[in-house]
């Protein structure tokens, strides 16, 4: 625990906006009109094609409080930010979460996609390209963007200037998405 005084470390910062993106998704919203990614306005719609042949189109998921991540095999950061991401998907699915899992691999690494996604409890597909309509050029990972129950953009993984969110969450077990301990 750190004293009262002491400042926040970057991590639990970027947890803690995190964890209050997540709060005022749990919240039903109206709305907003524009087309554009910002937090407050309309998600762009996508869909996941999973490795078992589901489609799961974020449009269906309203009611859901719902967390896009975009990851690869290869990126370090990523295959150890998905297990604490999947720990936190199982605690929060009787809340109304969804994790929806986009790989970036290409189809010559399904074996090892496979592998990751057979210990993780949320649904994973193959993106296909390193572009994502709406969210655009996948350029850094792992990114997540989280969506409210009313399909408004909460979270914008593009926003953050460090990829670690959920790993500043695992050490301090801060999972809470009201943002309580």
């Amino acid at each position: 625990m750190r004293s009262s005084g002491a400042p926040a470390s970057p991590r639990r910062r970027a947890w803690s906006h995190y964890a209050a993106a997540i709060a005022a998704a749990m919240t039903v919203l109206p709305a907003a009109r524009a087309n554009s990614l910002e937090v407050g306005e309309p998600a762009p719609r996508l869909v996941l094609h999973t490795l078992d042949s589901r489609s799961i189109d974020t449009r269906e998921l309203r009611g859901h409080v719902v967390i896009l991540t975009f990851w690869a095999t290869w990126c370090e950061p990523c295959r150890e930010e998905l297990p604490m991401l999947s720990a936190y998907a199982a605690s929060h699915a009787s809340q109304g979460l969804i994790v929806l899992g986009f790989s970036l691999d290409d189809g010559d690494a399904l074996p090892e996609v496979r592998k990751v996604a057979s210990g993780l409890k949320f649904p994973v597909g193959l993106l296909g390209s390193a572009y994502a309509d709406g969210y655009g050029r996948m350029w850094r990972l792992p990114v997540s963007f989280v969506i409210d129950r009313g399909g408004v953009l909460r979270y914008d993984g593009w926003q953050a200037k460090k990829p670690e969110l959920t790993q500043a969450c695992a050490p301090a077990r801060r999972c809470d998405p009201a943002g309580r301990n």
